[in-house]
C-alpha cells in the first residue's frame, strides 16, 4: 500500500468525531483518502487495556491510528498495539492545545520539545513495522515559528520520520481556548511551502482552514505533497469527499449521497443488530446535504428520531424521503 499517494488528501482526526463509525462513512464516499483515528493515548492502550479504542472495519484501509504521549517506551507499546489491530499507520500527535493534553506534556506542548518527539518516533519506528508520520502545528505560544519548525522538523525527521502533517497555526496554551486554537492564530501557508522547498526529500502535508477539493488541488498543483482537511470534511461531508478520488487522485467516478444513504443502511443495521443505537451512527452523517434542498429537513428527522428506542434505518429514510423529492424539482443531480 503507498500511503504516501493516498495521504495526497487526508481526513483529519477529529477527538468525538472521527470514531469508527464516522470512518466507515466517510470511506464509502472515498476509496483512496486516508482517514484517521480520533487520538488515542498511549497510557489508554498500555495501562488502561482499552483495545476497544482500536476495533475498526476492515473496509475502513488505509486507516492510520493517532496516538497521544510523550514516554517513548509507551508509545513504542501502543505502536506495536496499533500494527498488531492492523492500522496503516501510526501518527504522533504534536498539535492538540487541549488542557488534558498539556497536563500530561503531549500534543502541541510537546513542540517545544523536538528532541523528545525525535526519541518518541525512533522507538515507536524501532518498535513495529508501520511508517510512523507526525502532526504537528507551526509552534506554540512565543515562539518564532520561522525559526523553530524547521529545527523541528530536522530533529525528528533524523529519527525517521519522513511524512509530516503540519497545522499551518500556532497553537496559543496560554490565553486561547482549544476552540479557539482552531480559528484565531492566523494561518501561515507560505512557511508550509517553505518547509517542503527546505525539505524536498520529505512529504509535507498542510493542514488548517482547507475547505474545497479546489484549494487542496491547488496546494498540490504548488508542490506540496498532501492535504489534511478536518471539519468541512465532517460538516460537509458531500463537497469534500464525493469527488476526491477523480479530482485528487485520477481514479474512480464521483457517487451521489442518496447512494452512500442506501450503502450505510446495511452497516447500520448490523449495528442495531448488535445493541448499538442509531444516533452513534447518524450523527456522522448530518451535513451530508449541507447546502441542498432538504438540507434542514435530513438534519430535523434524523436528530430528532435516532435517539428514540428502537430507531432504526426506518428514520434514515425518512429522512431521505423528506430531502429527494425537493432536490429533484431543484434539478440536483448531485443528491
Amino acid at each position: 500500500m503507498n500511503l504516501a499517494n493516498h495521504a495526497r488528501l487526508s481526513i483529519a482526526p477529529m477527538m468525538d468525531w472521527t470514531d469508527r463509525h464516522c470512518r466507515y462513512f466517510h470511506r464509502l464516499m472515498s476509496r483512496e483518502a486516508l482517514l484517521y483515528t480520533e487520538m488515542v493515548t498511549a497510557p489508554a492502550l498500555v495501562r488502561g487495556g482499552a483495545v476497544h479504542l482500536l476495533t475498526h472495519d476492515p473496509s475502513e484501509h488505509p486507516v492510520a491510528l493517532q496516538l497521544g504521549g510523550s514516554d517513548a517506551q509507551e508509545l513504542a507499546q501502543a505502536a506495536r498495539i496499533g500494527a498488531d489491530h492492523g492500522y496503516d499507520e501510526i501518527n504522533l500527535n504534536v498539535g492538540c492545545p487541549s488542557d488534558r493534553v498539556q497536563s500530561g506534556c503531549f500534543g502541541a506542548v510537546l513542540m517545544e520539545r523536538p528532541s523528545l518527539v525525535a526519541e518518541c518516533c525512533a522507538a515507536m519506528i524501532a518498535a513495529q513495522p508501520r511508517d510512523v508520520t507526525v502532526k504537528c502545528r507551526i509552534g506554540v505560544d512565543d515562539q518564532d515559528p520561522a525559526d523553530i519548525l524547521p529545527q523541528f522538523i530536522e530533529t525528528v525527521a533524523a529519527a525517521g520520520v519522513t511524512r509530516f502533517a503540519i497545522h499551518a497555526r500556532k497553537a496559543w496554551l496560554q490565553g486561547l481556548s482549544p476552540k479557539e486554537n482552531r480559528d484565531i492564530p492566523p494561518l501561515d501557508y507560505d512557511l508550509v511551502h517553505a518547509m517542503k522547498r527546505q525539505f524536498p526529500a520529505l512529504h509535507i502535508s498542510v493542514n488548517g482552514g482547507v475547505e474545497t477539493l479546489e484549494q487542496a488541488r491547488a496546494f498540490l498543483d504548488a508542490g506540496l505533497d498532501g492535504v489534511m482537511i478536518g471539519r468541512a470534511a465532517y460538516h460537509n461531508p458531500a463537497s469534500v469527499l464525493l469527488a476526491a478520488d477523480p479530482v485528487i487522485f485520477g481514479t474512480g467516478s464521483t457517487r451521489s449521497a442518496t447512494e452512500i444513504v442506501h450503502d450505510m443502511l446495511p452497516y447500520i443495521d448490523a449495528h442495531l443488530g448488535a445493541g448499538g443505537r442509531l444516533h452513534q451512527i447518524t450523527r456522522h452523517m448530518l451535513g451530508l446535504f449541507t447546502g441542498r434542498p432538504g438540507a434542514r429537513q435530513w438534519r430535523r428527522i434524523l436528530s430528532e428520531g435516532a435517539h428514540h428506542d428502537g430507531a432504526g434505518t426506518e428514520v434514515v429514510l425518512r429522512a431521505l424521503d423528506a430531502i429527494a423529492p425537493q432536490a429533484h424539482l431543484a434539478g440536483d443531480r448531485n443528491v
